[in-house]
């Protein structure tokens, strides 16, 4: 309620009944709010993310959603609901038999509330994109270079063009003189790459509103941890693809609005605990000879930070407890790092996974396990060096909001805001009508 509050105040104090406004969308995945506003002391030369602070308006920290990963966070920036209603609840599809090949939430019909891109396509605005999460065959793009890979083969690439708008990829390739990057690289190499076709796109088409995805940073920290130098070296040439970014959209609407967003913070980890070991050692999966899933009762969802548990019969109250008993065992062992088991009304509280029965929250330096690494054993050394997915309320799980604009003011701190009020923020500054948004705008 007080964030709401918050929110009806900012719109209050700062709303203009001003015209409607392009709006370019800039997400940079992992980004932490500090890396900008501390940059200085950070050693951290990002100019052009700076000038957010200076020239525009910013929150000090984003609450994000449960879980704090980057499909269901980038589900409520385009559409101010939360994963309890918007329906994408991780990064990965539920897969108890293990069949799917570690496929994720790509398709944009898994998403059960209006977009901002259909909004906007229903305000009569062309919408484009890039690498924007979830967004295989999304209605209301005009231009949609979506997200989407399965092995990094060549066919990979194949598969992308089928999905994109048709003729759109060899078009901005033959502008770029590139060829346009696989959707598994993550690197900052793919970022620069999609960043030249968002700006080729944005030049050639001038989409009314555009959504750009940029990931290598969410890459570096998973790989090194937040706050390294190789981080921050990724970060500086994330600067330079924004500052490319503003210098097109001003050139195609000098009116735009531009905003930069991120979907979580970051975290160190060094431990994984395994949940799928610990349930195959219960008796709560079984395995056939050959090591696959041969039948399951309850089964662990991980999500970095944290891990929610689907029961295979949700009402059973006698497999709840036996569930609720394993975890409460492993959790009174803090070799395991659990910091809090959320029952369901928890978690429909926190609007999390409504297809989750439990919800296991670890301690900072831990992580989930994936059932891969189940042979592995219970506790094991990370794979990754940072990761994020931790409850929401983690202050290390803030995230990123800022934006700039002729009518945006300027200097100005918007202080902690709620990440659902960014979708119906965007939606006012263009004058079109989201609905299914479960806050009001800030600012327009």
């Amino acid at each position: 309620m007080r964030r709401i509050v918050i929110a009806f105040g900012a719109l209050l104090a700062l709303a203009s009944p001003v015209a409607a406004a392009p709006v370019l969308l800039i997400s940079i995945d992992g980004l932490r709010p500090s890396d900008v506003i501390d940059a200085p002391q950070r050693g951290l030369q990002v100019p052009h993310l700076r000038r957010f602070l200076s020239d525009g308006s910013y929150a000090t920290s984003v609450r994000g959603v449960l879980p704090t990963v980057t499909y269901p966070s980038h589900t409520t920036l385009i559409t101010g609901a939360s994963p309890a209603r918007h329906g994408v609840f991780s990064n990965t599809t539920f897969d108890p038999m293990q069949v799917n090949f570690g496929g994720w939430y790509w398709f944009a019909s898994d998403i059960r509330v209006p977009t901002l891109w259909q909004a906007a396509a229903v305000g009569g605005l062309s919408v484009g994109n890039v690498h924007w999460p979830v967004s295989v065959g999304a209605k209301g793009i005009t231009w949609n270079l979506p997200q989407i890979w399965r092995s990094g083969h060549a066919d990979d690439a194949k598969l992308l063009s089928a999905l994109a708008t048709p003729g759109l990829i060899p078009e901005l390739e033959a502008v770029t003189g590139e060829t346009y990057a696989q959707g598994i690289d993550e690197t900052i190499e793919g970022d620069e790459n999609r960043g030249r076709f968002a700006v080729a796109l944005i030049a050639r088409h001038k989409p009314r509103f555009a959504t750009v995805y940029l990931t290598g940073l969410d890459h570096q920290q998973h790989a090194d941890g937040p706050g390294t130098p190789a981080a921050h070296a990724v970060l500086e040439r994330i600067d330079a693809i924004v500052g490319a970014l503003i210098v097109a959209e001003r050139k195609a609407f000098p009116g735009a609005v531009i905003v930069v967003v991120s979907d979580h913070g970051f975290a160190p980890i060094a431990h994984e605990t395994n949940l799928f070991r610990a349930f195959i050692d219960a008796g709560l999966i079984t395995l056939d000879p050959a090591g696959k899933v041969k039948a399951w009762e309850a089964m662990p969802w991980p999500s970095g930070g944290s891990a929610a548990v689907v029961l295979a019969r949700p009402d059973d109250a006698a497999l709840l407890i036996r569930v609720s008993s394993v975890l409460g065992q492993l959790k009174a062992e803090p070799a395991n790092g659990i910091a809090g088991i959320a029952g369901k009304s928890e978690i429909t509280q926190m609007r999390g996974n409504s297809a989750a029965s439990l919800f296991v929250d670890f301690q900072p330096g831990y992580s989930a396990g994936g059932f891969a690494d189940a042979d592995g054993g219970l506790d094991a050394p990370s794979h990754n060096k940072g990761t994020h997915g931790y409850f929401p309320a983690s202050d290390a799980m803030q995230s990123t909001f800022m934006m700039i604009g002729p009518k945006i003011p300027r200097g100005h701190s918007l202080g902690p805001i709620d990440m659902r009020s960014i979708a119906p923020t965007l939606a006012a500054i263009m004058h079109v009508r989201l609905s299914g948004a479960e806050l009001p705008a800030l600012i327009y």
